[in-house]
């Protein structure tokens, strides 16, 4: 199923913190708008791009990207965009995309 760009809207649109496996950790959304989920921290921000985002979903469709969140890192820098994986790890686990294993090890 494609990424339903409306429900991240709906969820993230107004920001969100997105909880991470490290207890007391969050990955901070400000906002999305139809380009991007925009997201920071206190010393950076990024823009994690709908096009890339989309594509990364598209791989997990046809088996090219694993489901499984420690995996779908490097996956997702070696076939999509190395654009804050582990923070878009964390989203598509809060969607639902990604499995939903306490047991991955990401790089952050």
């Amino acid at each position: 199923m494609p990424l339903d760009w409306n429900a991240v809207v709906a969820k993230y649109g107004e920001g969100y913190q997105v909880p991470t496996i490290r207890g007391g950790k969050f990955v901070n959304v400000v906002r999305v708008d139809e380009e991007a989920i925009y997201i920071e921290s206190p010393i950076w921000s990024a823009r994690l791009h709908r096009k890339n985002l989309e594509a990364a979903v598209d791989l997990i469709e046809t088996g090219v990207i694993s489901t499984d969140p420690g995996l779908f890192v490097e996956d997702y820098i070696l076939y999509v965009a190395h654009e804050r994986a582990s923070s878009v790890a964390h989203i598509f686990r809060d969607l639902g995309i990604l499995d939903q294993t306490e047991t991955f090890n990401i790089r952050c």
